[in-house]
């Protein structure tokens, strides 16, 4: 053990300057690739709150009715926002055409719409190949959306929120 301690103060002792050895050289190396690794932590903390808060900020529209993700974000296999706004006639699918763009295999093109008819909100499948379930019943014709409905797509849970349901009890 000796021996090999001797052999490495012997390495990292050798001058290669006046006043520089291969040790100054190799400690000046690990010290500035600890403070990159450093660097990169913080930035890398930086970036997760700043995706949060963005994440967040979307809730700053004023809108009285949404679909709420009940499913942890991070445990899909693809990006989902925590919140979707609802409109008159807001469809639900994997193809950029739709309102709400879920990018999950089990999710047809064109999957689902949910559509406002005289301020009453129904949720409609539109023959989908793995259907949709609300309060874990098949859809299977146009129903009607009430505050705190389970809605299932795929792989994806969202939580059906109409604020002015609750305004009218």
């Amino acid at each position: 053990m000796n021996s090999i301690i001797d052999l490495l103060d012997s390495f990292f002792s050798v001058q290669i300057t006046e006043s520089l050895r291969i040790y100054d050289v190799v400690s000046m190396f690990f010290r500035y690739i600890f403070v990159i690794i450093v660097y990169y932590f913080i930035f890398n903390i930086i970036k997760m709150i700043y995706l949060d808060i963005r994440g967040t900020s979307n809730m700053n529209y004023v809108a009285n009715t949404y679909l709420k993700l009940i499913n942890r974000k991070e445990k899909l296999p693809f990006k989902i926002q925590e919140h979707y706004f609802i409109g008159d006639n807001t469809g639900i699918g994997r193809d950029d055409a739709n309102d709400i763009v879920l990018k999950d295999r089990f999710i047809s093109k064109k999957h689902a719409r949910i559509i406002k008819d005289k301020g009453i909100y129904f949720l409609e499948d539109l023959n989908s190949a793995n259907g949709t379930f609300l309060n874990g019943e098949k859809v299977t014709e146009a129903i009607e959306l009430k505050d705190k409905d389970l809605i299932d797509i795929g792989q994806v849970e969202f939580l059906f929120v109409n604020e002015d349901d609750n305004d009218e009890n």
